[in-house]
């Protein structure tokens, strides 16, 4: 008989995960104690913007209860704490969410439940748990990317799971959890699984440096980065998965918190951890790559010129605005008369006197310059023909090579992309 499955703290990680276990047939019980988040789910209202996600819930059916209540977890034979944590601006995980959810649920499981971490914590947390005793309690990476939430959930690559003695089994219930998603499993110490989630994404910072790095070098010298990369992805040492794409630094709240946790282990640890430092500065500068390419071509000489903005989530395909390197943009240019456009998230997020537009094309009416900060899907089916006819002027920003280079500047745009120096440009020294 399949095991019962607990989920607590119905946000983004907690709703998702849950999710996915209904999805590969375990009854799952989802509790969250803010009752009115509990009526909106069991409506289909759901608090997250994540592709695939109301789809997953409404096959879930029956197999996927949501309650305020939390006793009901007390049938439960797992129960994963997923709440999400937050982080301050300098990069600082807030705990407190999590310790008052087991203090909260550890009273109403049955004794031979076993707990399992799923939300990120920093390293030494699992093991500072009071309760349960360690055979019953796991810490698990969670693998939450917002936009690809529903895919990396329902279909990981491998499930890392940090235990007090990774030499003894799984507990067998918890296991058949681990085994319907078909996936390699990974047991290790606690603190190793707790660091392997910040490991993992400082390669993915280190990646995403290289690629700023040597794109800006390319707009420079006039090479292309797109050229580069083919290069690269066929390297047995870099592979075909690399994150190789340049964008505006390193957006979101969960890599920025990662690199401030190492930089605070090291100096605890009388450590060296310099390089971080250098990441973090790299991906400010970068960031602010539209302010300063959009001041050069347009802003210097006109600086009360209206510029159109498209997407001001930090993303694709999420309602998340943290880090968003569009709202830092837009805060560095206050003054400007800016006209924005983004799917799900309102105009107010951008803050005062910044003019929403119902629809891209409408953003652009009367503006000189458009910048697209954020690469929405719904913007790639925009031909730049009808940016052209729509937009004053003809400058256009686009980091994240949204549109068909070769068709923008068919269509007289001016236009500026991350990896490549803009057509008709010409280097200092040239």
């Amino acid at each position: 008989m399949k095991p019962v499955v607990g989920f607590a703290g119905m946000t983004h990680l907690g709703l998702v995960s849950a999710s996915a276990v209904a999805g590969a047939g375990f009854e799952t019980v989802c509790f969250d104690r803010d009752a009115t988040l509990v009526a909106d789910l069991q409506r289909g209202r759901l608090p997250v913007l994540e592709p695939d996600l109301p789809e997953l819930i409404a096959a879930n059916g029956a197999r996927q209860t949501f309650s305020a209540n939390a006793a009901d977890l007390g049938r439960c034979d797992v129960v994963y704490l997923a709440p999400d944590i937050a982080t301050d601006d300098e990069g600082r995980s807030d705990d407190g969410v999590l310790r008052e959810l087991i203090e909260l649920v550890s009273p109403v499981l049955r004794q031979d439940a076993v707990l399992v971490v799923l939300s990120q914590v920093e390293p030494g947390f699992t093991r500072s748990m009071s309760v349960p005793e360690p055979a019953r309690r796991y810490y698990q990476v969670e693998t939450l990317v917002f936009g690809r939430a529903v895919e990396r959930a329902t279909r990981p690559e491998r499930t890392i799971v940090g235990c007090a003695d990774p030499a003894q089994p799984l507990d067998p219930r918890y296991r058949a959890v681990l085994d319907a998603f078909d996936c390699p499993v990974l047991p290790m110490l606690y603190e190793s699984a707790e660091l392997a989630k910040i490991s993992i994404n400082c390669c993915l910072v280190a990646s995403v440096s290289v690629a700023n790095m040597l794109a800006e070098l390319c707009e420079g010298i006039g090479a292309d980065w797109s050229e580069i990369v083919p290069a690269l992805r066929t390297d047995r040492r870099i592979g075909p998965f690399a994150y190789l794409a340049p964008g505006l630094g390193i957006a979101g709240g969960n890599l920025e918190r990662d690199l401030a946790t190492v930089s605070r282990l090291a100096e605890a640890h009388d450590s060296d951890a310099g390089v971080v430092k250098a990441w973090r500065h790299n991906s400010r500068y970068r960031r602010d790559w539209a302010v300063r390419t959009i001041r050069k071509a347009l802003l210097d000489d006109n600086p009360q010129a209206e510029i159109a903005v498209w997407g001001l989530a930090y993303k694709e395909n999420t309602d998340s605005v943290k880090n968003s390197p569009s709202l830092a943009t837009i805060r560095q240019l206050a003054g400007v008369p800016f006209r924005v456009h983004d799917p799900v998230v309102p105009a107010a997020a951008a803050g005062a006197g910044v003019t929403g537009a119902s629809g891209p094309l409408e953003a652009t009416a009367s503006a000189e310059a458009l910048m697209i900060l954020t690469p929405w899907p719904d913007y790639r089916r925009i031909a730049p023909a009808d940016i052209a006819r729509s937009l004053r002027g003809r400058i256009v920003l686009d980091p994240y090579a949204v549109l068909d280079r070769k068709a923008a500047e068919a269509a007289g745009l001016v236009y500026y992309t991350l990896g490549r120096r803009a057509a008709g440009e010409h280097h200092e020294r040239d």
